[in-house]
C-alpha cells in the first residue's frame, strides 16, 4: 500500500468502516421497502385501492308519482341493518345497462301474444342505444331469441325478430326462465343489469322453485320489473309471485287493465332506468360470513320535501358472491 503512515491509517479506517456503512444503508433499504410500494406513480396518479362494495341501483319519485331528478349525494342516506353508511361513490349519468326481455310464450298468454310483442319492441325502442339486450322466450322450455353467436344485441330490428320466433303453446316454465335470464345478464361488463318480466305468474313446469330465484336475486345485482298480464278465467295466474319477485330485487311489478297498456308500461320502465341514481358504499360491517344484510335507502329533497326511493332491500353477504363485490376507489 502507497503512501505515508498517515495516510495508509486513514485508508485502513476507511476500509475497516466500509462493511459498517453498507450494513447501515441495507437496514434502510429494507425498512422503506415495507413502508413505501413497490412501485411510483407521477403526482398526478390516483393509487387504486380494493375495496368491498355494494352498489345500489335506486329510483326516486316525489308524492305525485314523479321522476325527481338533480339530486345530489348529500340528498340521500344509506343505513344497513339499522347503521348509517358511508357513500364511496354516486353518479346519475344514464350509462348503459344490461337489459333481458323474459317474455312468456305458454299457451295461457297466446291470446295477448300480439300486445306483449308490441311492449317489449316499445322497451328496446325508448332504451339507450348502447344498451346490451337479449331475449328468453319460454313456455315449458327456455331458449334465447338471439343467434348462439350472439350475446347481446342493440338493434331494434334484431331484437323484434327474436320475439316473433314461433313458438308452439305449451306449459310454463317461469322460474326456470328467470334463473336463465338471471345468469345470462350477469356475462356482460355493464355496471347495470336488469330484467323485464312479461308473464301472468303462473309456473307449472319448472325444476328450479320460487325460493331459489328469490335467493338468486339476493345474491346478484340484477333488478327485476314485472308486467303481469292475465286472463281473468286462467287457473295459472298468480299476480303475488310477480310481486314477490319485483320487490326483492328492487325493481316493479305493473297490473295493467288491459294488455294494451304494457306499451306505455314498458316505455316508463325504460325511462326509469334511464334516471336512476347509482350508489356504491364499502359496509362498516367488513364480516362477511353469508348473513343476510338489510338496506334501506332515505332521500330528502332539496326543500326538505321527503321523496320516495326504490333500491334492492337487502344482500347476502357472501365472501366471495358479487353482492358485495370488489370495486376500485
Amino acid at each position: 500500500m502507497n503512501g505515508t503512515p498517515l495516510h495508509r491509517a486513514r485508508n485502513l479506517s476507511r476500509f475497516r468502516a466500509l462493511p459498517i456503512l453498507l450494513q447501515a444503508m441495507c437496514a434502510v433499504s429494507g425498512h422503506s421497502q415495507e413502508a413505501a410500494p413497490t412501485e411510483t406513480y407521477p403526482s398526478s396518479t390516483k393509487i387504486s385501492v380494493d375495496v368491498r362494495l355494494v352498489v345500489l341501483h335506486t329510483s326516486v319519485w316525489n308524492n305525485r308519482g314523479s321522476t325527481v331528478s338533480g339530486l345530489q349525494e348529500r340528498n340521500f342516506r344509506v343505513d344497513e341493518d339499522g347503521q348509517p353508511q358511508v357513500i364511496r361513490a354516486f353518479h346519475i349519468e344514464d350509462v348503459p345497462v344490461a337489459v333481458g326481455l323474459v317474455v312468456d310464450n305458454s299457451g295461457s298468454m297466446t291470446k295477448k301474444r300480439s300486445e306483449v310483442t308490441a311492449a317489449a319492441v316499445a322497451f328496446a325502442r325508448s332504451s339507450n342505444q348502447a344498451d346490451q339486450m337479449f331475449i328468453v322466450n319460454f313456455n315449458e322450455n327456455v331458449t334465447f331469441g338471439l343467434p348462439d353467436t350472439k350475446l347481446f344485441s342493440a338493434s331494434v330490428a334484431e331484437l323484434e325478430r327474436a320475439l316473433l320466433k314461433p313458438a308452439p303453446p305449451g306449459r310454463t316454465a317461469l322460474y326456470d326462465a328467470i334463473s336463465g335470464a338471471r345468469a345470462h345478464v350477469q356475462k356482460s361488463g355493464n355496471e347495470s343489469k336488469v330484467l323485464v318480466v312479461i308473464s301472468d305468474g303462473g309456473d307449472n313446469a319448472s325444476r328450479r322453485t320460487l325460493n331459489q330465484v328469490l335467493q338468486d336475486i339476493a345474491r346478484f345485482e340484477v333488478t327485476v320489473y314485472t308486467i303481469g298480464l292475465f286472463d281473468e278465467d286462467d287457473p295459472d295466474i298468480n299476480p303475488q309471485v310477480l310481486r314477490r319477485i319485483a320487490k326483492a330485487s328492487g325493481g316493479e311489478v305493473f297490473l295493467p287493465r288491459i294488455p294494451a297498456d304494457a306499451v306505455q308500461i314498458c316505455e316508463r320502465i325504460a325511462r326509469d332506468i334511464r334516471t336512476q341514481y347509482t350508489i356504491s358504499y364499502s359496509p362498516s360491517n367488513q364480516t362477511f360470513d353469508g348473513g343476510r344484510r338489510s338496506i334501506k335507502v332515505s332521500v330528502t329533497g332539496n326543500h326538505g320535501a321527503k321523496l320516495q326511493a326504490r333500491t334492492r332491500p337487502g344482500y347476502i353477504a357472501s365472501p366471495d358472491g358479487p353482492a358485495a363485490k370488489e370495486g376500485r376507489r
